[in-house]
């Protein structure tokens, strides 16, 4: 059975327009995770290991505005459950987020990052310098694609299209996505995505003409 348009009123239609550009920046995750006899022992040593973790990157050229605390914690640690539970000893934790726009340098960077202490790396995410810039070019770009498809229609139904009636911006991801590895191993540069992908998506709503 064919599903009826109780209220019509013109046609809905959605586009998505996407920009790539090369990434301009990095931002990787290091993660300091000491597990000691006492807590402040685990303090002592994670601060070492922060210490020795700052000193890498400002050798690098990474400045301390570049550098964020998202979370530091001690907790006890248990080995076994019940009555036979026992005390492994403290974990300290401590994460970082660093940006960085040294992409050439990126792999030496999260080398020595790890030689300086660092238990983790979390991850490494790439970004653009402008992104506001590339998301209104993709703005664009998706309210042509919404526009020529809601041509396409309306020329097959045989009507014209009139004004749009309707904007609806569909939310996007937070963040830009790379698209591609770079071809190739190694060298410098080898960790950085091909392309970083910046995406919209609109809904156009238009009335039609006969």
């Amino acid at each position: 059975m064919t599903k009826a348009i109780e209220e019509p009123w013109g046609i809905s239609v959605s586009g998505t327009g996407t920009v790539r550009a090369e990434p301009g920046l990095a931002r990787v995750q290091p993660a300091v995770d000491v597990l000691e006899s006492s807590p402040e022992r685990a303090f002592q040593e994670a601060g070492a290991a922060v210490a020795r973790l700052r000193e890498v990157l400002r050798r690098h050229g990474v400045p301390d505005g570049a550098v964020s605390g998202s979370r530091l914690g001690l907790s006890s640690e248990y080995d076994g459950h019940g009555s036979e539970r026992r005390l492994l000893g403290y974990r300290c934790q401590a994460s970082y987020s660093v940006e960085t726009r040294a992409l050439d340098d990126l792999e030496r960077l999260i080398t020595d990052i790890v030689d300086a202490g660092a238990h983790r790396i979390d991850g490494v995410e790439f970004d653009v310098l402008d992104e506001q810039a590339l998301r209104d070019e993709a703005r664009r770009r998706a309210v042509a694609v919404a526009r020529r498809k809601a041509q396409v229609y309306a020329e097959a139904a045989d009507v014209r299209l009139g004004p749009v009636l309707h904007i609806q911006d569909v939310e996007a991801e937070p963040f830009a996505h790379f698209r591609a590895a770079k071809a190739g191993g190694g060298g410098a540069g080898a960790l950085a995505p091909g392309a970083v992908e910046v995406s919209a998506e609109v809904v156009l709503g238009f009335s039609l003409r006969h």
